[in-house]
């Protein structure tokens, strides 16, 4: 697949920023263990949050590993989705409950390193030889910091713009998500012919890990930024502007509605005709519509746009022995290989994690019977762009970010003042958090 475009940038700029930080005790240690050493443990503990409903997977995986090494894995359910597995491994970290593998999103995994959480994966992985070249390099950069890699692609992502193709038809459109959004505002007086007084055209949600996140390609589309580095731009023209337009969408055009709790529920039922989505909703959508789903990508502003990488990997406790840290990334390695990275994708709709598994006899044939399965592995390649450093790199700017969205969204607040409400807590997270490790 054509991915060469996007890795050129992305095996630098996706990174995190260059510092001389040194890591704390425990990562240190980790890098200086000669692995030929160090026998496998015969029991280790993963927290999951069985990302698109992937726990009946999660545990045929895990049989399959018992039985070909004999490592025996603890699958729990650490949490309904990423930012509460993420809060209990925190809470964990001065007790004795700390798994051996978890759940690492893209606003998480910097904290836990910060935080000596974790452990570089780079040179256990090269004792295995896992060929971790073979990780799409788009996605792998993503944990890079200070010349290591903190964790490894699993569930991953970008969101999509799903739309109802029945309606569309009814509608007379064309057989396409919109190219801008200025497009989709002009598609509205017939869509929502079609979709009822009870439904919108265009419908949204909210939440930590998910609002900052689809709103990058609309504060990126008016030429705007969350930040450049790690100062925060939420209070230059353009990217007031990218909160002008998302009040507009819900407050002035009427374009949108907000779903109170699961927006891909409304989109699967009708009530909305297009939403964003992730590509890991990709398969419960074609289970539960009544209707054929459309994928595209997500539109442009008048300044472009981009996506947006997303989802979660997984990490190794700096905290465990050398021997269960040995058997964890022999787990990790099974658990992201190209079968099995490809039958989870086929499962989910999240992207294949390794270049092989893309470009596999597999995939093909997926991508062939289910096109909608290949539009995030061709946005990824076209319209892929590095996450703004603030929102993944400073514990706790993504929820600030989405309480920003929440005033624009829900109260009709000023996307000025909204923004200028948020912007010292994020200023002072950074400067707690981040600068003195910098």
């Amino acid at each position: 697949m054509a991915l060469t475009a996007v890795a050129a940038v992305t095996l630098t700029a996706c990174a995190g920023p260059s510092v001389g930080a040194t890591s704390g005790d425990d990562a240190s240690a980790a890098e200086d263990v000669d692995w030929s050493q160090v026998e496998p443990a015969d029991e280790i503990t993963f927290w999951s949050n069985h990302p698109g409903q992937s726990q009946a997977y999660e545990e045929r995986i895990i049989a399959e590993f018992e039985a070909e090494t004999g490592i025996a894995v603890d699958l729990v359910t650490a949490g309904a989705n990423y930012d509460e597995v993420a809060q209990r491994f925190q809470a964990a970290s001065q007790t004795d409950e700390v798994p051996d593998v978890v759940i690492a999103s893209d606003v998480w995994w910097f904290r836990y390193h910060l935080n000596d959480q974790i452990m570089p994966v780079d040179d256990v992985l090269e004792h295995l030889g896992a060929d971790a070249a073979d990780y799409q390099p788009a996605l792998y950069a993503d944990y890079e910091y200070d010349d290591q890699h903190w964790a490894v692609p699993y569930a991953r992502s970008t969101p999509l713009f799903y739309y109802n193709k029945d309606v569309w038809s009814a509608a007379g459109l064309p057989d396409r998500g919109p190219k801008t959004w200025a497009e989709l505002e002009k598609w509205d007086a017939k869509v929502s012919k079609e979709v009822g007084d009870d439904g919108s055209t265009f419908g949204l949600s909210t939440g930590p890990s998910w609002g900052a996140w689809w709103f990058e390609n609309m504060i990126w589309g008016q030429g705007g930024a969350y930040s450049d580095g790690f100062d925060l731009t939420l209070d230059t023209p353009e990217s007031v502007a990218g909160g002008e337009f998302l009040h507009d969408l819900f407050h002035e055009s009427g374009v949108a509605s907000l779903s109170a709790d699961d927006v891909m529920a409304d989109f699967s039922a009708g009530v909305i005709a297009s939403t964003i989505g992730s590509t890991g909703s990709l398969t419960g959508a074609l289970d539960a519509a009544s209707f054929e789903v459309g994928t595209a990508y997500l539109p442009d502003g008048p300044d472009g746009g981009g996506t947006p990488t997303g989802g979660t990997g997984v990490a190794i406790a700096s905290s465990s022995t050398p021997e269960e840290q040995l058997a964890a990334a022999m787990f990790v390695e099974y658990l992201t290989d190209t079968e099995n990275t490809a039958a989870f994708s086929q499962l989910t709709g999240y992207m294949p994690v390794r270049t092989s598994a893309v470009e596999s006899e597999t995939m093909q044939q997926t991508y062939a019977e289910t096109p909608q399965f290949r539009t995030a592995v061709d946005q990824l390649a076209d319209k892929a762009r590095v996450q703004d450093d603030v929102r993944v790199f400073v514990p706790g700017a993504d929820a600030l970010l989405n309480e920003a969205i929440e005033q624009i969204v829900i109260e009709g607040t000023d996307p000025a003042t909204a923004f200028e409400s948020i912007a010292p807590r994020i200023e002072t997270a950074y400067t707690e958090n981040v600068e003195p490790y910098l």
